[in-house]
């Protein structure tokens, strides 16, 4: 059943494209001007999704940080996401929630180029070769996965000095000064710490986030255009569950990453630094029990969901845009010879016609 569907869809497809190339007015889908974007397009439009995503919610995610805190400090206990940014904007100031924005900027731009266009590449190789060329829940998933890792290496040492900076009563003075501290104390190790944790949170979120968004894409907007809605409501669905199910991991990436000294003295970790995924899980579990796995849930949920649209939907409409500026650029360059071709054909045949 799903065979003939996809036959039906592809079928469809196939007349649009032919109606378009006997319409050339007719060209709204970004997908169907050149056969695939290019590779310099798909960075692009990346770049200015991480940037925006990262940005537009922060101080959510901020406090979200300060949530996921297994021994927090008396005057950094949250009800909710919204008496929480209250309270830190009356007792720290208006900037609080934004401190560590910078480094997540300067991260966010190169580690979303890689990720879009490495996700781009994948999905559609493995596609040809799984579905020929059709759409394929395992070649998203995969493709998400791969590209999680490349956008993680960018992005975890940004991650480490963001989270350390968020932190209540945070001892570095600013980004400069996080960054020398943390290299002089702990070593330039102390960046990765958590990758390898970050990796395991983030391999089945994206794979989760992609099936998750395609899945919903499918139903909502079938035939693949630049609908903006479309993009808004997939790209919140998936962040809203992938952030969900990899709540676990995200408070023990948090704690990896701040190596929070209240929950380490409280833990026995006196000495030292933690490290680790499974030593990391045992920590989180002697403090908290199974309910400090979820610490923070609601507010990664609120920071995921519009994060992800926000990010979806610019990239797809920069990826329309400047894919429609190429295909533009195409027509008029074609148009432009094919008027260079007639005025060279037009002194032969004065010449042929003329009196002998």
């Amino acid at each position: 059943m799903e065979l003939r569907t996809e036959a039906v869809v592809a079928t469809l497809e196939m007349s649009e494209i032919k109606s378009r190339e006997d319409d050339p007015s007719e060209s709204n889908e970004y997908e169907c001007l050149p056969p695939h974007a290019s590779l310099t397009t798909h960075m692009t439009a990346g770049a200015v999704a991480g940037i925006l995503e990262h940005t537009v919610m922060y101080p959510v995610d901020s406090v979200k940080t300060r949530m996921q805190s297994l021994q927090p400090d008396p005057k950094a206990q949250y009800r909710g996401v919204y008496e929480a940014l209250q309270r830190i904007v009356r007792t720290e100031g208006v900037l609080r929630p934004l401190r560590g924005l910078n480094i997540t900027m300067l991260g966010a731009g190169p580690a979303h180029a890689l990720y879009f266009a490495c996700y781009e590449r994948v999905k559609r190789s493995l596609s040809d070769i799984i579905q020929n060329g059709g759409n394929s829940h395992i070649a998203n998933g995969v493709a998400g996965s791969v590209a999680t890792v490349l956008h993680d290496a960018v992005m975890n040492p940004a991650e480490v000095i963001k989270q350390r900076m968020q932190m209540f009563n945070s001892p570095y003075r600013g980004l400069w000064d996080c960054i020398v501290t943390v290299t002089r104390r702990e070593g330039v190790a102390a960046f990765y710490r958590s990758y390898s944790t970050q990796l395991t949170m983030n391999i089945p979120f994206q794979a989760v986030h992609f099936i998750t968004y395609e899945q919903t894409q499918e139903r909502l907007n079938p035939e693949r255009r630049y609908r903006p809605t479309s993009h808004i409501v997939s790209g919140a669905a998936a962040g809203a569950l992938s952030a969900a199910v990899t709540t676990p991991l995200d408070v023990c990436k948090t704690l990896l990453n701040t190596q929070e000294h209240g929950a380490l003295r409280s833990s026995g970790q006196v000495g030292g630094h933690l490290s680790g995924m499974a030593n990391t899980f045992r920590t989180v579990y002697r403090l908290g029990g199974a309910p400090a796995f979820f610490k923070g849930v609601q507010a990664r949920i609120i920071y995921q969901m519009p994060s992800t649209a926000i990010a979806w939907s610019v990239y797809e409409f920069f990826k329309y845009f400047l894919t429609r500026q190429q295909h533009e650029h195409l027509q008029q360059q074609q148009q432009q010879q094919r008027g260079h071709g007639h005025q060279h054909r037009e002194p032969k045949q004065e010449a042929g016609s003329g009196p002998t």
